[in-house]
């Protein structure tokens, strides 16, 4: 599939009136838990899109330029709007975050799975084992005050259980900063899974930002807030990853190029039949979206959208699907790690000056303050043990108590691994 060779429509003619925009939701109880994350993840992908878009045309000096990208802007808008529509109304705020984490982990895993440049394959294994660890706070979350069990949303394609523990994961911002990628060396995959990444992990971040003072009980609240914090930093960190030195319009190009990527991928794998025409819909709005973008490169910067892109076809689609055991052997081979600068290595090995201990005795300062933390020993002490979905014992022998959280893993120089 080369979404450069198919048809399209003017742009004008793709804007929808509300019904359009209005689809029935799925239902709650009986969704296939990666349709709920294939609708948060092309949600995320639409926000990045409508931000991205912002920043040009304040950045662009040519008012008819900031008109087309207004346009196409308003469209991917309604997009949006379209997409958030396919959330049902009694799905709560911890529900929709379960699907988050799943998604963070099982998109993480697969796209490492495929990366073959070994720094992002390294960014993304490392990202992973903390949104692994998130899963499991939010589970318990979800065990304390609903007493309900996260394993039924994730369908049990997921493990729930300690990854690195949230507590380790609070670092300096500097450590955040890595090495960014040229497009014009990277292969295709890795190219998109840099934008692929960066856009789902910043709809997380958005979505506990603002969710945070809605949740109805404090200890909720701080563990968004918390959590909200880690997920700002591998915004930071994935973000850093993406090619600087692209212009605007090559940025827009590329843009638009993963979200065609996206939605052919969702429509070729989509479960659901009638969710499943939506995104045969939406992949087609978004090839005139991707055709714009090329004409408005060659317009004002001169190049061919080949330039850019040489190869347009698609690789094997994007598919969610469970990585139990994936996700099993980077725990067990790299709980321990931290970040420092550019590079990933063993706590044990960081001198003792590190900004990682100075930014932990800033934050951390009182342990049974931090919420990630505490929300696993409240089910502890009403329950007597943390919930967990396993399929066999934790790979790393210090995070199989059951009754104590484990804070030192990753944290604490020395600590067993």
């Amino acid at each position: 599939m080369n979404p450069f060779e198919l048809a399209t429509r003017p742009l004008e003619s793709l804007i929808m009136d509300w019904g359009q925009m209005t689809p029935v939701p799925y239902d709650k109880r009986t969704v296939d838990p990666y349709t709920r994350c294939r609708v948060i993840l092309m949600n995320g992908t639409e926000f990045e899109q409508v931000w991205y878009s912002h920043q040009f045309s304040r950045h662009a000096g040519d008012n008819e330029l900031r008109r087309q990208i207004a346009l196409m802007r308003r469209l991917e808008q309604q997009q949006q709007k379209l997409i958030g529509a396919l959330k049902p109304a009694d799905e709560t705020i911890l529900e929709h975050t379960i699907g988050y984490e799943q998604l963070a982990v099982d998109l993480t895993a697969g796209l490492a799975k495929r990366e073959d440049n070994p720094y992002v394959k390294q960014a993304l294994d490392f990202a992973l084992l903390e949104d692994f660890d998130h899963l499991y706070r939010y589970a318990d979350l979800m065990e304390f005050d609903d007493r309900q069990h996260a394993e039924t949303l994730v369908g049990r394609y997921t493990e729930i259980m300690p990854g690195r523990p949230t507590i380790a994961h609070h670092r300096h911002p500097f450590d955040s900063v890595k090495f960014h990628i040229q497009n014009a060396t990277a292969s295709p995959m890795t190219r998109l899974c840099t934008g692929i990444i960066t856009a789902a992990e910043q709809q997380t971040m958005n979505y506990y930002m603002n969710v945070a003072a809605f949740y109805p009980t404090a200890w909720g609240q701080k563990l968004y807030r918390e959590i909200g914090m880690v997920e700002e930093q591998h915004v930071t960190q994935y973000g850093s990853l993406m090619d600087t030195e692209q212009t605007w319009l090559e940025g827009l190009l590329n843009h638009q190029y993963t979200e065609c990527y996206l939605y052919w991928s969702a429509m070729e794998t989509e479960t659901d039949p009638r969710i499943r025409d939506v995104w045969a819909m939406l992949f087609e709005q978004e090839v005139g979206h991707l055709h714009a973008a090329a004409e408005l490169l060659e317009t004002y910067d001169g190049r061919e959208a080949a330039q850019v892109i040489p190869d347009g076809t698609f690789p094997e689609p994007l598919r969610l699907t469970g990585n139990i055991e994936y996700v099993r052997n980077v725990l067990g081979c790299t709980v321990c790690n931290t970040a420092l600068r550019e590079d990933w290595t063993n706590v044990n090995d960081l001198g003792p000056g590190a900004d990682f201990f100075k930014y932990q005795g800033i934050v951390n300062r009182d342990v049974a303050g931090v919420e990630s933390h505490a929300i696993i020993e409240k089910v502890i002490a009403r329950d007597g043990e943390d919930y967990r979905f396993e399929t066999a014992p934790n790979p790393v022998p210090a995070l199989r108590n059951r009754r104590a959280d484990n804070t030192s893993v990753g944290r604490v120089q020395g600590a067993e691994c």
